[in-house]
């Protein structure tokens, strides 16, 4: 049985949804597909163990945060994440 989670993260405007995704996905594995759906860059991580999947939430919130750093001006990050699986 694998393990799945959907991250969403949203953006003030659909530009920088876009860019953030962009930056994301050359790092995703095969069990990882990012999408944009408007503002929002949607994650959805599959693997086979919990402890995959921990690690690799892991590894792709670091990530996210840096992307999102990245588009704004001031070096704070401008994204709001929302955990659908609890």
């Amino acid at each position: 049985m694998s393990r799945r989670t959907r991250i969403e993260s949203t953006f003030d405007d659909e530009g920088t949804a876009r860019q953030v995704a962009a930056t994301l996905r050359p790092d995703n594995t095969p069990e990882m597909e990012t999408t944009v759906d408007g503002t929002a860059v949607v994650t959805t991580i599959e693997r086979e163990t919990t402890g995959g999947l921990q690690a690799t939430v892991d590894d792709y919130v670091v990530n996210l945060q840096v992307a999102a750093q990245l588009t704004t001006t001031d070096g704070e990050t401008s994204t709001t994440t929302t955990d659908n699986n609890e």
